[in-house]
């Protein structure tokens, strides 16, 4: 372990008694509290190089480098010292924590992350930390029924803890990490596996965009006099040789074959991003082979400047082989617009909203609700966006009666979102996104009023033109959509889509559980379990608690540690549940007895039980002084 200097060092006093290892560790705390994770690592090594090299300090030095570590953006050297703090101190939840929240920073290595999430967990339920870290780690894998479960438990020990109710509103929003493609669990460098993603996004998208070019290069040419079968043969012949092509060049950049179609599988829009592309080239087969013998010119109702493509598009030339031709044409944007309506309606906005209120400000949590209400906005467009299309479709402007619902439902979102405290500077944040609720309470008015309209039997013309004002409200209404996206893009900030959701990992008022001081042994209970001829091991058996007694403790170890020979039905009772109670009396002090609490780890080799401590009572028998009862 490795400490850099710079200004940030000379910046940092050292602690008032240099030489104890505990003094550097609360510094390098203080300085991590601080942002000055430089500072905290060489603190955190001036505590290790002070204490003993299995002192009660140096597991807590090297969870705090840890933390210094992976702020510094040094992965490998984080999990190096938090691996040696699970050394030190295997029955020790904090040091699980540490070691499981560096190791989901390493590729490949979720699965050795989840195990020691689920050890913290097991040896400290009563904590939150392990819970969120628990859920932290299925929330990344997509498992959002065990995330919630996870961050519920969580909050039933600590109700305001900023993360577990933000990551809780993205579990309720069924929110996945950007490109979905990679399963953290696999054993593979998700850049490996992006190289791979990118390969075929590029073929599928260079593949539609030939064809499409293609396609309207043999219209344009079929437009002449007497051209329609030399375009049919060029097209027939040209574009699946450049397809070829570029389907040989791209292969080659696939480095993960085997893991294609799982990819394909946990990323829908992946997957249906790639299908285009076949469905792409099918369609593109179909228009050319029904490819008119002549195609009539443009209608005199389209200015000479129109491409064919659009003409095309439109259906000025019409026939059997305009619908495949659409397909080409026009996937991508049903792809983009299938996606954005997807994203608007997966998940549930108003639970998550409500966790976003109720996290106190976090950071992230504000960042998430600018977001989720751009959702909600999506939701309501596509309802008034559907009525608008049946009123039109079926000339019957009677659907509209349904549009005045939307502003109630959205009043009812932001009720039961929590948003009263918030709206307001939210939405002065976000200025098209209050232009965008504000068009879409004004679209629902318009199609409400058409259709009273019609009902009273008003003519057609005021109708008519209330209709045309909500479809005007709903084009504006996407239209803020895409500035607000654009701007984002161009400013290089957050915009409206699920991309732009975050994970928090902050606190509150919560103390980080891995970085954490360690429980230690005062004098007298190191006295009373090192001279003690009698002590009491109390743990959970298969009928119930139950104690017994070991003859001594076998050793204490510089950090607290208690070595026990105990029995095989206490290792089996430590494999069910490791939490266990150690009872001793001091037969040098009358009256003096010690309770340590703490996580009973069993080593093999030395065929000992190994008790870390985390909580010690100590007190006296009634007699001449009963006074005495406080934690040690």
């Amino acid at each position: 372990m490795s400490g850099s200097g710079g200004r940030d060092l000379v910046e940092a006093p050292a602690p008032p008694d240099p030489d104890d290892p505990h003094r550097w560790c609360a510094a390098a705390l203080e300085r991590l509290e601080r942002g000055r994770p430089e500072a905290a690592l060489e603190a955190a090594r001036r505590a290790v190089e002070h204490d003993t090299p299995d002192g009660p300090a140096a597991g807590w030095g090297y969870r705090l480098a840890s933390l210094a570590f992976e702020r510094l953006g040094r992965d490998a050297e984080a999990v190096a010292a938090a691996e040696e703090a699970v050394r030190l101190a295997p029955g020790s939840w904090a040091a699980r924590l540490r070691l499981g929240s560096a190791l989901r920073r390493i590729p490949g290595r979720w699965a050795q992350a989840w195990a020691q999430a689920a050890r913290a967990v097991r040896y400290a339920p009563d904590e939150p930390d392990p819970h969120v870290l628990a859920g932290d780690l299925a929330l990344l894998r997509g498992e959002h029924r065990r995330a919630r479960a996870a961050y519920r438990a969580a909050l039933r020990r600590a109700g305001d803890h900023p993360a577990a109710r933000v990551n809780l509103g993205l579990a309720f929003l069924r929110w996945e990490r950007h490109r979905n493609h990679h399963d953290p669990a696999w054993p593979v460098d998700p850049r490996e596996t992006g190289r791979t993603r990118r390969a075929l996004e590029t073929w599928s998208r260079q593949t539609r965009i030939l064809l499409a070019a293609a396609l309207l290069a043999a219209v344009a040419v079929a437009l002449g006099p007497g051209l329609t079968s030399g375009a049919r043969i060029c097209a027939a012949a040209a574009a699946p040789a450049a397809v070829l092509a570029i389907t040989l060049r791209q292969a080659r950049r696939i480095g993960l074959w085997a893991y294609v179609p799982a990819m394909l599988a946990r990323d829908v829009w992946l997957g249906l991003t790639v299908a285009a592309a076949p469905v792409a080239v099918a369609a593109y087969v179909a228009a050319v082979a029904t490819l008119p013998g002549t195609l009539p010119g443009l209608p005199a109702g389209i200015p000479v400047g129109v491409p064919a493509g659009a003409a095309v598009a439109s259906g000025s030339a019409a026939g059997p082989w305009t619908a495949p031709a659409g397909v080409v044409l026009l996937n991508g944007v049903a792809l983009l617009v299938a996606r954005t309506l997807a994203e608007a309606w997966r998940g549930r906005p108003v639970r998550a909203l409500a966790e976003f209120s109720a996290a106190g400000g976090d950071r992230a949590a504000g960042r998430d609700t600018g977001v989720t209400l751009w959702l909600v906005a999506g939701r309501a467009w596509s309802v008034l966006a559907g009525v608008a299309a049946a009123a039109e479709v079926l000339d019957d402007p009677r659907w509209g009666l349904g549009a005045p619902a939307v502003p109630l439902a959205l009043a009812l979102a932001r009720r039961d979102g929590g948003l009263a405290p918030h709206l307001r500077g939210i939405l002065a944040a976000d200025r098209c996104l209050a232009g965008a609720l504000a068009l879409l309470a004004a679209a629902s008015l318009a199609l409400g009023g058409a259709a009273a309209a019609a009902l009273l039997g008003f003519p057609d013309r005021p109708v008519r033109l209330m209709w045309q004002a909500a479809a005007g409200a709903l084009a504006a209404a996407v239209a803020a959509y895409a500035v607000r996206s654009v701007r984002a893009w161009w400013r290089g900030t957050p915009g409206p889509r699920r991309a732009s959701l975050v994970m928090s990992d902050g606190r509150g008022r919560h103390p980080a559980g891995d970085a954490r001081p360690p429980v230690r042994l005062s004098g007298e209970v190191r006295h009373a379990f090192t001279s003690a001829r009698g002590v009491i091991l109390a743990f959970a058996g298969r009928t119930g608690s139950r104690a017994l007694a070991v003859g001594a403790v076998g050793s204490v170890g510089p950090a607290g540690e208690l070595r026990l020979v105990a029995a095989g039905d206490a290792w089996d009772a430590a494999e069910r549940d490791p939490r266990v109670a150690v009872f001793v009396t001091d037969p040098s002090e009358r009256g003096f007895w010690a309770e340590v609490r703490g996580i009973a780890t069993g080593d093999a080799e030395a065929e000992t039980l190994r008790v870390t401590p985390e909580h010690v009572v100590v007190g006296r028998y009634p007699g001449r002084h009963p006074d005495r009862l406080r934690d040690g």
